[in-house]
């Protein structure tokens, strides 16, 4: 690791201390407009870049928070693997640090871990000044709390991470996507259905008209499970789940209206809103446009067992994220004053108070 770099950023935070400046951590910038309204001055990490270790036969790559996905990416392919969560790029820059930072996950996420689950471990500046060291590169070493996993999704609220742990998975020998023509609430009954079975499920969608399923494996496995799933192959499969699901390039995302996202229990109901839906994740992940009433759409997320944000477009000086039950804001509370005393690291990009 560049020591030189880490001492850098550790010196342009004590300083921010120091004047009482507030700081917005900007890598790639392909990010940058999740969460509410970036503030403070920018602290670039895009020239916190390389790969520190990687064990190809451990499964385990650790790498500074400024290396592109493109890169690390290209790396594990050589060695035949991949990063089993799919994190969408959003842009060419998209940061290691800050897909870990934004908890990003793409089309695999319930079947192969969210990006916190393959978190192994991770270094973190805090806004204290202090460089802080979380977890390993095994999946069995943290004894206590494991708090490498929870500056994933934390939007750098709680520090700067300054390089990440990460395990990583074999490439499938073979994919194959089935489409079929279904309903809404069919579509989600077939996904729990499937979701109870050893079928070799690695992402489902469901369109507004059509379900699409990906298989993974052996040639002999996929061809069993399209006997039980059904429905006709997808050609053009790897640019339907990277291009138009995991980047977003679907016609579904075009355009300028909001964009909710709502994280229901799986089986949860279609939901009775008026607009457009895209269904991810078994059911887990819903996308939704339409009329944007805030009220409305977190309403029927809490009354599905969910909660919603306001993912692309709206007020973003408003609150983005679901409003949590005072009990929670105080743990959040307690977290920034632990790690990021004078509020200076990314204020504001979560909750207003935070």
């Amino acid at each position: 690791m560049n020591n030189d770099l880490t001492k850098a950023l550790q010196t342009r935070v004590l300083a921010a201390i120091g004047s009482g400046t507030p700081l917005e951590i900007r890598g790639g910038g392909s990010k940058r407009w999740l969460g509410r309204t970036p503030t403070g001055e920018p602290l670039d990490v895009a020239g916190h870049t390389g790969i520190v270790n990687y064990q190809p036969q451990e499964l385990v790559v650790t790498a500074l928070c400024g290396t592109t996905l493109e890169t690390l990416e290209a790396t594990l392919a050589e060695q035949g693997q991949m990063l089993p969560f799919e994190p969408p790029h959003w842009g060419p820059n998209a940061t290691l640090g800050g897909t870990i930072a934004c908890g990003l996950s793409g089309p695999a996420r319930p079947y192969a871990g969210a990006a916190r689950d393959l978190v192994l471990g991770a270094r973190v500046l805090t806004g204290r000044g202090q460089v802080l060291r979380f977890g390993g590169e095994v999946m069995k070493n943290v004894a206590g709390y494991d708090l490498s996993r929870l500056m994933t999704g934390a939007y750098g609220t709680l520090g700067l991470l300054l390089d990440v742990s990460l395990k990583v998975m074999p490439i499938p020998a073979t994919h194959r996507t089935l489409v079929q023509e279904q309903p809404p609430s069919e579509a989600i009954r077939l996904m729990n259905a499937w979701a109870g079975t050893p079928l070799p499920i690695t992402a489902t969608c469901w369109d507004g008209k059509r379900l699409y399923i990906r298989l993974a494996g052996a040639e002999a496995a996929l061809a069993r499970a399209a006997e039980t799933i059904g429905g006709e192959s997808l050609k053009d499969q790897d640019a339907f789940w990277r291009t138009r699901i995991r980047e977003q390039g679907h016609n579904f995302f075009a355009g300028e209206a909001e964009l909710w996202r709502l994280s229901l229990p799986s089986a949860a109901p279609h939901l009775d809103l008026p607009g457009e839906q895209l269904i991810e994740w078994g059911g887990a992940q819903r996308w939704y446009r339409g009329e944007p009433d805030m009220q409305a759409v977190r309403a029927a997320a809490v009354a599905a067992g969910g909660h919603a944000t306001r993912f692309r477009g709206g007020d973003r000086d408003g609150e983005v994220f679901q409003p949590l039950p005072p009990p929670l804001m105080t743990l959040h509370r307690n977290l920034k004053q632990a790690f990021d005393p004078k509020r200076l690291l990314n204020p504001g990009r979560l909750y207003a108070e935070l």
